[in-house]
């Protein structure tokens, strides 16, 4: 039976994530904070933590919920702010669609921006790594952020209202997001569609239940793949000259 774990590799991976420890533990405590304030049990709370795993799509369905918005709208806008995971799928494919089954499930489960961001930065970065490195690197990053998302759920679920607003804890949002984005924007395509769907956000920030995100989202997306046709015939265009 094939091996699918490198111990160095893992290591580094877990060494690698570490620090998004710093943006994780506030995300996840105001998470749980803002969750029994709508109204959720600690074990609601961390029942919606395990299961989704994905911050930005969890405070979505909490805000729209607080706005008595129709579950078909909470559903999807959490589900068009999750979107991003599909696409990740796809670009982690080549690297870890050799996996067996359940490992693939599981790596899926754990896919999460920060496993995303590192992973295939480090892909690119090491073309020669194995199927092994690869997916312990994978699961090395995973191992410090999920433990931390869980328990600081449940430290905002348990402690609730008692956290003074002064901390701010909502900073951690847009920083967790600049920082593994900010290194992404490596190409013309790519920049148009953040500037884009940034633009579009704010524009439609007048619609009813955040569907400005949505909007957002697929303008940016044609954007960036617009961009990148133009881009491609270009270049066929000056290689045929």
């Amino acid at each position: 039976m094939p091996s699918y774990y490198d111990r160095s590799t893992y290591l580094r991976g877990v060494k690698d994530g570490l620090p998004f420890i710093l943006v994780v533990a506030p995300f996840a405590l105001l998470f749980g904070v803002v969750a029994t304030e709508a109204g959720l049990t600690v074990f609601e709370t961390m029942t919606f933590s395990a299961v989704v795993i994905a911050g930005a799509a969890q405070f979505t369905a909490l805000q729209l919920m607080n706005d008595n918005a129709p579950t078909v709208v909470v559903i999807a806008s959490a589900l068009a702010v999750n979107l991003r995971m599909a696409m990740y799928s796809a670009s982690l494919t080549p690297h870890l669609g050799a996996l067996p089954f359940w490992r693939r499930a599981f790596a899926a489960y754990t896919l999460v921006d920060q496993s995303y961001a590192l992973s295939t930065l480090e892909y690119e970065k090491n073309p020669d790594m194995t199927l092994a490195q690869k997916t312990s690197y994978f699961f090395g990053v995973i191992t410090p952020v999920l433990p931390n998302w869980y328990l600081w759920s449940l430290i905002g679920a348990m402690v609730g209202q008692s956290i003074p607003p002064e901390l701010a804890l909502d900073f951690a949002v847009p920083i967790t997001f600049i920082a593994m984005i900010g290194p992404m924007l490596r190409t013309g395509a790519h920049v148009a569609a953040a500037f884009v769907s940034v633009t579009c956000a704010i524009l439609f920030a007048f619609l009813p239940w955040n569907l400005g995100l949505i909007v957002a989202g697929v303008v940016g997306m044609m954007t960036g793949a617009q961009v990148e046709l133009w881009q491609e015939r270009k270049s066929g265009s000056e290689d045929a000259s």
